[in-house]
């Protein structure tokens, strides 16, 4: 079998007294979609933290491509291939959108920023490079009509959709979405669910938070359930729904698996 691209064994984060998750073990494999859910406190941003390098583990190893990457910062995790997007929009303000995304591309620039101010010959053509792979990134996402327009002409679907295509700027080899669908209309989430499915054809990792079980069921290939920072289902997403360990945690809660399946703008 091959290694798996994002491995986790044994991972631990405590806060004081607090263990926000506890042993946790987790695989996610090149192209795979996985969702990672849980009631409140759960410890799925907290997960996500440690392997954007925001928190480093208290204990367990988070390995990347092969590599061990607890102890490095974010800035060298997110030039490793690793990019998120957040659960709230985070522009730039006074930039273009083009220039927004743009800007998730740092990540990719070796001349370095030194070379950008000084505006050498080859930052000036590692530069030009960068703004037609936004540009592309802007037509991917489906804002084109705003791709010289103010951030703030935004929508916060649209906001949303443009937090994708920052994450993508930085040419990802796994990226992690924070709670992506929160906010958006039907007919969003469907064009956003299509953009995570092109994403991950293309051999990129997906990993997503999210509450919308509507969004999230008929999407992920697979799901982790957390509970109290501990791992209690990882599967296909009908049989971690027919969990009594899930269910449970859930509280009994008849509309978080069931019905909101087959709302408007879910689709398989």
């Amino acid at each position: 079998m091959a290694e798996a691209l994002l491995e986790l064994r044994g991972v631990t984060k405590r806060f004081g007294g607090l263990v926000a998750v506890a042993d946790l073990d987790l695989d996610l494999n090149p192209g795979e979609i996985l969702g990672l859910i849980g009631p409140n406190g759960a410890g799925k941003t907290t997960t996500f933290n440690m392997i954007a390098g925001r928190y480093q583990p208290n204990a367990g190893s988070i390995r990347f491509a092969g590599d061990s990457i607890v102890g490095l910062n974010s800035s060298r995790i997110a030039a490793r291939g690793i990019m998120r997007t957040f659960q709230h929009n985070m522009p730039f303000a006074g930039l273009t959108v083009t220039e927004n995304v743009l800007l998730g591309a740092h990540t990719r620039f070796a001349t370095g920023l030194g070379a950008l101010v000084c505006a050498t010959g080859t930052a000036r053509q590692a530069e030009a490079a960068m703004r037609r792979r936004a540009e592309e990134l802007v037509e991917f996402v489906g804002l084109s009509a705003f791709r010289n327009a103010d951030v703030t002409a935004l929508s916060f679907g649209q906001g949303r959709l443009l937090e994708t295509a920052r994450g993508l700027a930085g040419a990802p080899r796994l990226i992690l979405f924070d709670e992506p669908a929160a906010g958006l209309t039907p007919a969003e989430c469907v064009r956003l669910a299509d953009i995570i499915r092109s994403i991950a054809k293309d051999g990129i990792a997906v990993l997503l938070i999210e509450h919308d079980m509507g969004f999230l069921m008929p999407l992920a290939h697979r799901v982790v359930v957390l509970n109290f920072g501990r791992k209690i289902a990882d599967g296909a997403a009908d049989a971690v729904r027919a969990d009594p360990a899930v269910q449970e945690a859930y509280l009994g809660d008849p509309t978080a698996f069931g019905g909101a399946i087959d709302k408007p703008g879910a689709h398989a």
